[in-house]
């Protein structure tokens, strides 16, 4: 079963999601340049509102996501020095118990004590691998030992065999120690968005939800602010700015997609059905209200979705960006995305048919929802999540 949403949402002067030279994301698309969200910025606006307040609205507790990270050593050495550990012990033994587990350090920040990669996590896996390293203290004071001892003989020969460090294999009961310290059986947002770790794919998690990148309805333009500042001590006998600068924008209304899969969800969540019906509500409320965080402090670009339809099919999806292939052309662009939107799907219904359809909600604040059944369109995105939840349920 899949929850599908399909979001129109105008921003006005912003630049939510920049390139590596400042200006904002675009993309080709009918032959015209477009305005471009990447999928990883919504996710990651989505993810955030898990750790905020909003996480008890959408009816998650803090035990049940996780948190993307290179420093869960450090963290798990600052638990070990709480628990009365000398500083001069705990990072080396956090070291050692991370590296146990068969995972390594990034060799170019030694000092900052990184993993290799970012780790995503439950927010249990700190005290976890703290507890880990308790309780294996003294073998890991040793591994630590035999390991200066190694690297002191490596760094001294000249067999360039000899200077290889090879990564730590873990034996089963080690194994079976990481897997307690990294499952993700309990962590919606790993099983939301899954879990890639490359040397050690016993970890990894497919993710359960699709993120479109999101596109504008329409041709858009990059335009540049100019603006300088004055240093307010500036005597007043003297003229001119102290700082002079440009920052890149648009503005567009945009076509946002994704899509939860409520079977790769359940497996990810070991079956436990509250979880996976809370997860799915998390899923699409934070879906709806996510805003990317890209120069909002001088745009506050902060405009909710204005046109929203989601939909409960047993299979296949529909992504319905090929409604804008050709650009919609219209003064009142949400008005004019909207028709197209809705006349765009309801096509691709007629052609395909709707057997795999369990149920469709719609609603829109600017415009009016043509070409659905009257029972289809709901007066509010409470009553949207509200019926779209139930379906899944039914």
């Amino acid at each position: 079963m899949i929850i599908e949403l399909h979001l129109l949402q105008s921003f006005p002067v912003s630049n939510l999601n920049r390139d590596d030279v400042g200006q904002p994301k675009t993309a080709t698309f009918g032959g015209h340049v477009r305005g471009r969200i990447s999928s990883q910025s919504l996710k990651r606006a989505a993810r955030i509102l898990f750790q905020r307040d909003d996480l008890r609205r959408y009816g998650l507790d803090p035990a049940e996501i996780g948190v993307r990270t290179k420093r869960l050593v450090s963290r798990a050495a600052d638990v070990l020095k709480g628990n009365g550990r000398p500083e001069s012990d705990a990072g080396a033994i956090a070291e050692a118990g991370i590296r146990a587990l068969g995972f390594d350090l990034d060799k170019r920040r030694k000092e900052q004590q990184l993993t290799e990669y970012l780790l995503f996590v439950g927010n249990s896996a700190v005290e976890l691998l703290a507890d880990y390293c308790e309780r294996n203290w003294d073998r890991l004071a040793a591994d630590t030992a035999a390991r200066a001892k190694a690297a002191d003989r490596k760094k001294n020969s000249d067999d360039e065999d000899d200077k290889k460090q090879d990564k730590v294999k873990p034996d089963k009961q080690t194994l079976d120690e990481a897997r307690r310290i990294f499952d993700a059986s309990r962590v919606v947002d790993v099983a939301l968005f899954g879990r890639m770790i490359a040397d050690n794919k016993d970890f990894n998690v497919d993710a359960a939800c699709q993120v479109a990148h999101a596109i504008s309805t329409h041709a858009v333009a990059n335009e540049y602010d100019y603006y300088t500042a004055v240093d307010d001590f500036q005597p007043q006998d003297q003229a001119g700015a102290d700082m002079i600068g440009t920052v890149d924008f648009n503005a567009a209304c945009y076509y946002r997609y994704a899509n939860l899969n409520l079977d790769q969800l359940a497996f990810n969540l070991k079956g436990d059905t509250d979880l996976v019906s809370r997860a799915a509500h998390a899923w699409l409320n934070a879906f709806i209200d996510a805003i990317p965080s890209g120069k909002q402090n001088s745009m506050a670009a902060l405009t909710p979705p204005e046109t929203l339809l989601a939909v409960v099919r047993d299979r296949g999806s529909w992504n319905l960006a090929n409604a804008f292939l050709r650009p919609v052309d219209d003064t009142n662009l949400m008005v004019a995305s909207t028709r197209e939107m809705f006349g765009h799907f309801s096509r691709l219904r007629r052609f395909y048919g709707d057997a795999d359809l369990r149920a469709v909600a719609a609603a829109s604040i600017t415009a009016d929802v043509d070409g659905l059944p009257e029972q289809e369109v709901v007066a509010s995105r409470h009553e949207l999540v509200s019926r779209i939840l139930a379906a899944t349920k039914a």
